[in-house]
């Protein structure tokens, strides 16, 4: 009877143990996804930027010393990511692709201009910025204009810092929860072992020393779950740089290193606090209070 009774207990307790395993586990790397999200905010938001092209239209009389001189200009430029030539030759035969016909064999000549796409560094996609270049590039007298999507430009700017407004407190909100949810998991465990408890204390057992071995066993749980926890997010994070190579997820180690260490830190202090005040409340009550 006693050895039927004590595999129900170690049963007990093992699905206890599990329970709480998987509870820290999936808070954690619910956690580290919006970490992963919150560093990879900004990256996001310089790819799309990135993609928006600053097109400037060249006279026909424009000399080819002058378009060479611009090209390399441009190429060089500090708002730069990257450029491109396009002749009037190229865009036509891309235009003509598109549409699926030749229209220059109805015009008789060529109307499209050479052109340069510019693609511009994120940090310098705001419409303020980009005017100026506009203008200053307008002020040459080969080219005859420069087009851009201005009130894209626009949007997405305010958008970005929606986001990124909303993420962050959505992030603060869910590490309040997270922490909440461990900390119940947790008080939980402790609760099932009140008894326990308050036997040591009666029979003169120190708090420290009462508290001791709990601590150290929502601990190991804690490291375990943050383990399973960081797993999960290494194989997501793997998978979204094999989906998203552009996105460069990988590139900043250091940042990602210190949101892995950070995870798991917090579960260790989460359930070492957790833990302490847990105990720390039942060490504190009546026995009669127990019951309750």
């Amino acid at each position: 009877m006693s050895t039927s009774f004590e595999r129900y207990q170690k049963r007990r307790l093992i699905s206890s143990y599990f329970s709480v395993v998987i509870s820290i586990s999936l808070v954690l790397f619910l956690l580290g996804l919006l970490g992963l999200l919150v560093l990879n905010t900004k990256k996001v938001a310089d790819h799309f930027k990135e993609q928006i092209a600053l097109t400037v239209y060249l006279k026909d009389t424009a000399k080819e010393v002058e378009i060479e001189q611009l090209k390399k200009s441009l190429a060089m430029a500090e708002y730069t990511k990257t450029s491109t030539y396009i002749s009037k030759e190229d865009a036509a035969e891309e235009h003509s692709k598109e549409i699926g016909e030749d229209f220059m064999e109805f015009l008789g000549y060529n109307p499209l201009q050479n052109s340069i796409d510019v693609y511009m560094k994120a940090d310098y996609v705001s419409p303020e910025q980009i005017d100026e270049i506009a203008e200053d590039l307008t002020a040459k007298n080969f080219v005859d204009e420069v087009v851009y999507d201005k009130p894209l430009i626009a949007l997405l700017n305010d958008n970005v810092k929606k986001i990124s407004f909303w993420i962050l407190v959505v992030s603060g909100i869910f590490t309040f929860i997270a922490v909440l949810l461990i900390n119940s998991s947790i008080r939980l465990a402790v609760y099932s072992k009140r008894f326990i408890i308050k036997t040591m204390q009666m029979v003169g057992a120190t708090k420290n020393f009462i508290r001791s071995p709990f601590i150290w066993q929502s601990v190991k749980l804690g490291i375990i779950g943050a383990v399973l926890a960081l797993i999960g997010m290494g194989i997501v994070l793997y998978y979204l740089n094999s989906t998203f190579p552009e996105l460069e997820l990988l590139k900043d180690l250091s940042l990602l290193s210190a949101l892995f260490i950070g995870i798991f830190l917090m579960g260790i202090l989460i359930t070492w606090l957790s833990t302490f005040f847990a105990t720390s409340r039942f060490l504190n009550l009546k026995t009669d209070e127990l019951y309750y």
